[in-house]
C-alpha cells in the first residue's frame, strides 16, 4: 500500500484495534463482548475458507467462502491482509476497514499474528493487543473441549502457539486470560484509555474550546 494511502486512511476518525493470540486463548469471547459493551466499536467480521463450528452464523462469526471465491479477492487486491491458518485460509477486507474509518466508527480485529504483522506493515496507528491463556495446559484444555480436531492437529496447534507466543513482545498490550470477567475489564481498559488519548481528542477539543 502506497505511503499516501496509509495517511489517508488513518486520517480517518477511527482508530484501528488489533487482537491477536494462540488458539484456545479465548479472543472470539472477549471481542464479542467488546462489541456489545462500547458504542461506536465496528467488528470486521473476517473471510475464511474453513467450515463452520456448530452454533456459528454466516456475516456474524466469519463470512464463509470457499477458496476458489477467496483466491479471486486475493487476486482483486480486495484484502487488507489474508494468511493461512491450520491449513485455511483467513482475511481482512480492505473495503470493511476504510468504510467503518470513513464512519468514524473505531475497528476491532481479530486476526493471527501473521495478519497482523502485515496490517502493521500497511498501516500506521493500530493499537496491538495480545491474548494470552494463563498456561499451555489451559490452552490444550480449551482446544480439546471443542472437539474438532484430532490429536496430531492439537499437537500441531500448541507448536504453533508457542511460535505465536514469542511474537507477543511486538505487541503493545498483553493480556492474560485466566478469568474472562477479569480479561475483558483489562480489555475495556485498554480501548477506554487509547481512546483518551491526546491525539483521539484534538477534535472534542476544538469543539468545545473553539481553540
Amino acid at each position: 500500500m502506497k505511503e499516501k494511502t496509509k495517511k489517508k486512511i488513518m486520517e480517518k476518525t477511527g482508530r484501528l484495534f488489533i487482537v491477536s493470540g494462540p488458539s484456545g486463548a479465548g479472543k472470539s469471547t472477549l471481542c464479542r463482548k467488546a462489541i456489545k459493551h462500547f458504542g461506536n466499536l465496528f467488528f470486521s467480521i473476517s473471510y475464511t475458507t474453513r467450515e463452520p463450528r456448530p452454533g456459528e452464523v454466516d456475516g456474524r462469526d466469519y463470512r464463509f467462502v470457499h477458496g476458489g471465491r477467496f483466491r479471486e479477492m486475493i487476486k482483486g487486491g480486495e484484502f487488507l491482509e489474508y494468511a493461512t491458518v491450520h491449513g485455511n485460509l483467513y482475511g481482512t477486507r480492505k473495503k470493511d476497514v476504510s468504510d467503518a474509518l470513513g464512519r468514524s466508527y473505531d475497528i476491532l480485529l481479530d486476526i493471527d499474528v501473521q495478519g497482523a504483522e502485515k496490517v502493521r506493515k500497511k498501516l500506521h496507528g493500530g493499537v496491538y493487543i495480545f491474548l494470552l491463556p494463563p498456561s499451555m495446559e489451559d490452552c490444550l484444555k480449551r482446544l480439546d473441549k471443542r472437539g474438532d480436531v484430532s490429536s496430531k492437529e492439537l499437537k500441531k496447534r500448541l507448536k504453533r502457539a508457542m511460535e505465536e507466543i514469542k511474537k507477543s513482545r511486538l505487541y503493545d498490550y498483553i493480556i492474560i486470560n485466566d478469568d474472562i470477567n477479569g480479561a475483558f475489564e483489562r480489555l475495556k481498559s485498554v480501548i477506554t484509555a487509547e481512546r483518551l488519548r491526546e491525539v483521539r481528542m484534538r477534535g472534542e477539543i476544538k469543539r468545545l474550546f473553539k481553540i
